[in-house]
């Protein structure tokens, strides 16, 4: 693509700018609170495009007045300095045209929400419950790296230690654009505890990351709801606290339930069995985008397709291999200690590469 008609694109993103600029501003934009939120998100993703476009149009306008340099100055000092300056900025050049491609692609709106993580054991019996143990407290370490504040909702012990099932909402900074690539099946492959043989043996943990809710995403009824008080229970079905504040909400409508029972108070479980649900019947229609995304872009899996294999963590090698662009790390326990970023960050490379060819920019 031209430079002028790099230019020429960013020109309408500068005035849909400032047309949004204005807008927040406007007393009957800041009463209607939904359209507000939304303006504000427009706001700041224009924003980074607005200040790409003035970095990038400050570069050509350095590499032109170096040209000119080159091509009007006598003094031999001058034209070298020119000349050093004209190679840097072109070698910058195109590094830049790329991000700005990229930022003038439409993102994924859901990329910016808080999220909801489930996390299953899977086949292997004892040993995947453990293993989904494992997998939680690797999100939780890399969660705890990235500032992100986690909230288990729901917990299902396995019997000899881990999780038969776990759930819990995470929320920061863009935490679903980074976490979505989690969703898949994840396979381990070790001699379990419960092994006395020292065979190796695989076994695998389902996660599925959907994007969180806002309470303006989705309308919910109270006639639609069903709601149900019960005692929390720990391990052996003992009683973890004599008052009803566990809480199971039940959908109508859909069928959908959701229960938490993290908290001492029914209120705050209450509050985010709330956030599930909303977030469980808006991934219902999330699905079909999902879906038909995932169908292109082989970083995703789609929310319809749980049992693709996406990642395997093999303990004999050290071994951690992402499936999906074939890519291998031999530091496992870096990996399940919450070292994460290098992984998302190639699947993330690689998304965005796909993202460019699909958008013929």
């Amino acid at each position: 693509m031209s430079e002028n008609k790099l230019l020429e694109m960013l020109g309408g993103v500068v005035i849909r700018f400032r047309e949004v600029s204005d807008q927040i501003t406007d007393p009957e934009v800041i009463a209607d609170t939904k359209r507000y939120i939304k303006l504000n998100k427009d706001y700041k993703e224009l924003e980074r495009v607005v200040k790409a476009r003035e970095i990038y149009k400050t570069t050509l306008d350095n590499i032109a007045e170096a040209k000119a340099i080159l091509k009007e100055e006598d003094d031999d000092e001058m034209r070298e300095m020119a000349k050093a300056e004209l190679e840097e900025l072109e070698d910058k050049l195109p590094e830049m045209e790329e991000e700005i491609k990229l930022l003038l692609i439409p993102a994924d709106p859901e990329d910016s929400k808080n999220c909801v993580v489930e996390l299953r054991a899977g086949a292997g019996g004892d040993e995947a419950s453990i293993f989904a143990g494992d997998l939680f407290r690797m999100y939780v370490k890399f969660c705890e790296h990235k500032g992100w504040k986690v909230d288990v909702t729901h917990t299902s012990e396995g019997t000899s230690g881990g999780y038969k099932e776990v759930v819990f909402n995470v929320s920061g900074d863009g935490v679903y654009g980074i976490l979505k690539y989690e969703s898949g099946v994840h396979r381990v492959q070790r001699v379990p505890q419960t092994e006395t043989q020292g065979r190796v043996h695989t076994s695998a943990a389902s996660v599925a990351v959907l994007p969180e809710a806002e309470e303006f995403d989705i309308e919910l009824r109270n006639e639609d709801i069903r709601k149900d008080t019960y005692c929390s229970s720990g391990p052996g079905g003992q009683s973890v606290n004599t008052t009803y504040s566990a809480i199971r909400l039940t959908h109508i409508p859909s069928g959908i339930v959701v229960t938490c029972q993290d908290q001492k108070s029914q209120l705050k479980n209450l509050d985010k069995a709330m956030i599930e649900l909303r977030t469980r019947l808006y991934n219902l229609e999330y699905q079909k985008y999902l879906d038909e995304i995932s169908s292109k872009r082989k970083t995703l899996v789609s929310t319809g397709d749980r049992s693709a294999k996406i990642r395997t963590y093999n303990y004999p090698q050290g071994r951690v291999t992402d499936h999906r662009v074939n890519f291998t790390l031999y530091n496992l326990p870096a990996v399940l200690d919450g070292d994460l970023q290098a992984i998302i960050d190639r699947l993330i490379l690689e998304e965005n590469s796909e993202r460019l060819k699909a958008s013929e920019l």
